[in-house]
Parts: structure tokens; sequence; C-alpha cells
């Protein structure tokens, strides 16, 4: 089975919803885990927008990267430029990919508007989990 690591700055949003689509999409083909290279809590708006798409993140964890040096990932996917350059060291043979998604937690405006915004990168993300797990596992 193939080992998944999401890795993103805080582990609060873009990550969490990543290993939700991930998990959901590979189904028993692969272990999805995510962690940050800081940890901020998953974000109640991340769980929320999830639920509307019938995925549920809230038993989530928000994980330092420290916590799975001793995992051998298959595969590596930076989820914000910011984990990409920051990333300490991780010893691993993995595939690393990358692709920046925006932050949905700096969009600013009404409530409406941020759920918009939240709503606007879950998409994305589905896109590029389902593509990943299409090409990879």
């Amino acid at each position: 089975m193939k080992k998944i690591l999401v890795l993103c700055t805080g582990n609060s949003c873009r990550s969490q919803i990543a290993e939700g689509y991930l998990r959901h999409f590979a189904k028993d083909k692969a272990e999805i885990y995510s962690a940050g290279v800081e940890t901020h809590g998953v974000n109640p708006k991340a769980i929320s927008i999830m639920k509307e798409d019938g995925i549920d993140i809230a038993a989530h964890t928000s994980n330092h990267i420290d916590e799975y040096y001793e995992i051998d990932f298959d595969f590596v996917i930076t989820v914000c430029d910011n984990a990409k350059e920051n990333c300490p060291f991780f010893p691993t043979k993995a595939k690393k990919f990358h692709h920046n998604f925006p932050d949905p937690a700096k969009a600013t405006g009404s409530e409406d508007a941020l759920l918009q915004e939240f709503r606007n990168v879950r998409e994305l993300i589905k896109a590029y989990c389902g593509t990943f797990v299409a090409q990879n596992l």
C-alpha cells in the first residue's frame, strides 16, 4: 500500500482538504497523512465546506511534520509554496509533487464571501486529488 503525505504551512485548510479527497479517491490503495511545518488546528470552515461535499474531516487533527519522520512515504505533496520552501530535510525516497493552492484562510469579506473562497479552493484541490490518484495509484 502506498503512503502519501500532504504538506502545508499550518495543516489547517488546504492539506486537510487534500487529505480528505485523497482518502476518498484512493480508497484502500493508499494511507494518507497530512502535516504542517507548523500546526494551527483544523479550520472549522474547511470542515464545513467538506461536509457540504459529503466528506467528513471533523476528526482530523493538525499534525507537525516531525511526527512522521519514521514513515517511508511514497509520495509527498506540498500544497503551498511556504511549505515547499520551508520544509526541513525529510529523509524519504518519496516522489515529490507541488501545487500552490490559494490560502482560503487569508480571504476577507462577508461570511458568504469567505465560504465561497473556501469552496473555490476545495474544488481546485478536489480536481487535483482526483487526477493525482488516477495518474499515480
